[in-house]
Parts: structure tokens; C-alpha cells; sequence
């Protein structure tokens, strides 16, 4: 589609921007590069980022305000809030999910809604296939054991369920994220298998993965990857059954949320050193300090640090700013956040 040379009805060739998230998150993810490429396309508000919408200031900005720029801490934008934006007409948020924010009040208001998931999918997929490799490798136990023997092992001993030749991979839910993986893991010689309620055959084979049941991927796999967003209907959804159906040492990997997981049949598998786990994500994040799974070997716990960090942050704020960009030459969003969809988002 053709950029349009000017603003559609209802919009501003430069629309009133402001942005709206906690202090830090502002900081990390919307450096002076990122804010000088965002004042080129939008008349930002001045000073900070809006992290409460009740007080005098932040109804004073968002008076005027067209297109919300938001990010991990931003309030919901509630009735009283968007009674407060009159003219409020889109969000774009720099971050994954818009759960925390976006309420069925902006959807009754019309309001379009993007989100930088797309970008943000990204890493999470990097760490996903990074980890599917390594534990292939036996990567991390052999780093652990090499210091603490400090001698070389007999390799040619290696036993020959170790490597990643002909892995099978299961992937669990074709989301963002899954689908990434996916696309990823295609430069590998993997099987890949794929569960997903909302993928037929006929998209499976699209996507270069067998679509089988959940008990059969569970079953199959060598490598079950989580990439299931935390709805009421997925909680606990990788039950007790699901792990013990596991191949002995398999390996369970969650990028997901924690709760997606039955975490006390997981500790119990791990404890027992039937399957290993690579944990970006628990629950709670973060365990006890007592929690078994600490102090399983056979279990590496990260702090969610799968998704953007450092760096990886200005893909989302580049992502953000060519959303305001579009919307304000009269387009529709390239990354969508569609009110039919959300109930299967993240």
C-alpha cells in the first residue's frame, strides 16, 4: 500500500503524541535516539512519561492528546482516563501484551491498538533455539562438570543420545513466538511437530511441522517447547499426565508464563531426574529460596530474560515509531492488536 501524503480524516498530519508507561521503563526502552525519531513523526508532550493518569498534569496532556505511546507500567486506560483524552485515537504500545492496559472501554471507543509482540518475539525465539541447542549438547552440564573435574572427558565416549541430529522438537501453540521458532529452527536438522487447537492440517504444512495432539507431542518430542499465553483455559494446561508422558530426558522448555505449567509435577519429574527443564519462567517469578528446583542440576532457571533487554529494546522503539509514523500518513497499523483476536493473545 502506497504511504499517503496526508493525514486520513480525523488525524493530524503530526498527531499530539505522549507517552505513557512507568519512569523506568521509558528510560530503558526510549533512548534520546529513539525520542528524537519519535518527535519526528508526532508533536510529543514534554517531560515525563505518564505513570498515573489521575493526577492534574496527566489530564492536562492527554487533553490534547491523539496517539498514546505506551510501555510496561502504563496505567489502564480506563473510562475515567479516556473521558480525560477526548481526542485520543490510537495506542501504540512498545512492549508485548496489551493486557494490562487496553480495556473493553478503548474497544467500545474505536480506539486502533498496535503492539511491538512482533518484535518482541524476536528474542524470545533467539533464547528458545539457543536453549533447544545447548541442552541438545548437554552444553550446560558438561560446563558444570568440566569445572568442577577440570579434565578433559573421554568425548568419544560420548553416548549417542546426545547431539542434535534428528531431534524431534515439539512446539507447543503456533503463537508470535511459536512461529518464530519454527521459522528459526528450519535451518536445523530437526522433526518439528506442532500443537495448536487453531492450526489444521492444511496450515501445518504451510508452516513445515506435523500437527498432532497434545499427548502425542508430549509423547514424540525430544524438546517440548511452551510458547502458550496465560488464559484461564491454559493454566496448569501442561498437566501431571503431559510430563509424565515425556520421553525419559526430555527436555521441557517455557518461555511462556510459569502457571501454564503444573510446576509441582515438573519438580517432582526433575527431583527424580527423569526429564531436564530450561526455565525462563515461574511461578511465582521468583521461586522461594527453598524451592526444589534450585538445586536440581538438571534444571536451568533464568531470570525472564528471554524477551528484549538492553540493546534489543530499540527494535521495539524503532517498531513503535514507524507504527506512529503510519498512522499518522493516514494508514492502517502493520502490527494490529485486533479486539476479536485477544482473547488468544498473550
Amino acid at each position: 500500500m502506497p504511504r499517503s501524503t496526508g493525514a486520513a480524516p480525523g488525524r493530524s498530519a503530526r498527531p499530539r503524541a505522549a507517552l505513557a508507561m512507568a519512569p523506568d521503563a521509558a528510560a530503558a526502552v526510549l533512548d534520546p535516539i529513539a525520542l528524537a525519531a519519535l518527535a519526528d513523526v508526532c508533536d510529543l508532550a514534554p517531560g515525563p512519561a505518564l505513570d498515573d493518569f489521575s493526577t492534574g498534569r496527566a489530564r492536562e496532556v492527554l487533553r490534547d492528546t491523539e496517539v498514546l505511546v505506551t510501555g510496561w507500567g502504563c496505567p489502564p486506560l480506563d473510562r475515567a482516563a479516556l473521558d480525560a483524552a477526548p481526542r485520543l485515537r490510537a495506542v501504540v504500545h512498545t512492549a508485548g501484551s496489551v493486557r494490562g492496559h487496553i480495556t473493553e472501554a478503548c474497544w467500545e471507543r474505536g480506539i486502533a491498538v498496535s503492539s511491538a509482540a512482533a518484535a518482541n518475539a524476536l528474542p524470545v525465539a533467539e533464547y528458545t533455539v539457543a536453549m533447544i541447542l545447548l541442552s541438545g549438547k548437554r552444553a550446560l552440564e558438561s560446563a558444570r562438570t568440566l569445572r568442577s573435574e577440570r579434565r578433559r572427558p573421554a568425548l568419544l565416549g560420548t553416548p549417542r543420545d546426545i547431539g542434535n541430529y534428528g531431534r524431534t522438537v515439539g512446539i507447543l501453540s503456533a503463537s508470535l513466538i511459536g512461529r518464530r521458532v519454527i521459522e528459526l529452527l528450519r535451518a536445523y536438522d530437526f522433526e518439528m511437530l506442532l500443537h495448536d487447537p487453531y492450526v489444521d492440517e492444511e496450515d501445518a504444512d504451510a508452516l513445515g511441522v506435523e500437527a498432532v495432539g497434545i499427548g502425542e507431542l508430549f509423547a514424540r518430542s525430544d524438546v517440548v517447547s511452551v510458547h502458550t499465553p496465560l488464559l484461564p483455559d491454559t493454566r496448569g494446561l501442561v498437566s501431571r499426565e503431559l510430563i509424565g508422558a515425556m520421553r525419559p530426558d526430555a527436555v521441557l522448555i517455557n518461555t511462556a508464563r510459569g502457571a501454564v505449567v503444573d510446576q509441582d509435577a515438573l519438580t517432582d519429574a526433575a527431583a527424580r531426574g527423569r526429564i531436564r527443564a530450561v526455565l525462563d519462567v515461574t511461578d511465582p517469578e521468583v521461586l522461594p529460596p527453598e524451592h526444589p528446583l534450585w538445586d536440581c542440576d538438571n534444571v536451568t532457571i533464568t531470570p525472564h530474560i528471554a524477551g528484549s533487554l538492553g540493546n534489543e529494546w530499540g527494535r521495539l522503539a524503532q517498531l513503535a515509531v514507524a507504527e506512529v509514523a503510519r498512522w499518522a500518513g493516514g494508514e492502517e497499523f502493520a502490527h494490529p492488536v485486533l479486539r476479536e483476536r485477544l482473547a488468544r493473545l498473550a
